[in-house]
């Protein structure tokens, strides 16, 4: 299906980008030192995970976040069980993910994990409002739709962060439905229902984990 090209919806879109996230690191500075200083207590260094991602027209990039999990957790045959390893490779999370530190759990709860992801959208490789930054093989799970989901640049949050989150998973095809919900009805109006929904789902700590 092809998608309706929006040169001036892309091109404000990008201001607002721009504006929002140069704005929210200035204001959060505070904020990202006392979780910066919290990590380092609990778990030592790095404060920072990079993780890599898919974006834009299939382009490798990678997504900065709070480091929510201990040192080495990418060792998942070290870290999980059978049990848990099976789990995550049905929907790349885990309902008790026992790599999560009590900082970190936190920070997931609250979504404050995703905080340094401010600095990915004034780059430019994600926007304030997408479909999840996912990984390679998660966009198999999109069979022949897998293009039409990376026509869109990746967001902070989006339809399935807002609507659903980890309450809503691959399994059915219900978190696929809503990402290309977006990618095909994308619009201002949209984006600030969807930025709107989000305070609310983390303010409720709807589906977070």
């Amino acid at each position: 299906m092809e998608v309706e090209n929006k040169p001036v919806y892309a091109f404000f879109k990008r201001l607002f980008d721009l504006f929002a996230s140069a704005l929210g690191l200035v204001i959060l500075s505070p904020v990202f030192l006392v979780i910066a200083v919290a990590i380092m207590v609990e778990d030592g260094r790095p404060v920072f995970y990079r993780a890599g991602r898919v974006g834009r027209y299939g382009k490798a990039i990678t997504v900065l976040k709070f480091r929510s999990m201990r040192k080495n957790a990418d060792r998942l045959e070290e870290m999980l069980s059978p049990e848990e390893l099976e789990e995550y490779r049905r929907n790349f999370k885990l309902e008790k993910d026992p790599r999560i530190t009590r900082v970190g759990a936190f920070l997931r709860k609250t979504s404050l994990d995703e905080l340094p992801q401010l600095v990915n959208i004034l780059s430019g490789r994600l926007s304030l409002v997408g479909p999840r930054p996912v990984l390679q093989e998660e966009t198999e799970l999109y069979g022949e739709d897998r293009a039409l989901l990376l026509s869109c640049k990746p967001g902070l949050t989006g339809l399935w962060q807002a609507r659903g989150r980890s309450n809503v998973t691959y399994e059915n095809g219900a978190r696929q439905a809503l990402e290309l919900r977006y990618v095909r009805e994308r619009s201002a109006l949209l984006d600030l229902k969807i930025l709107f929904w989000t305070v609310g789902a983390v303010v409720k700590m709807d589906g977070a984990r």
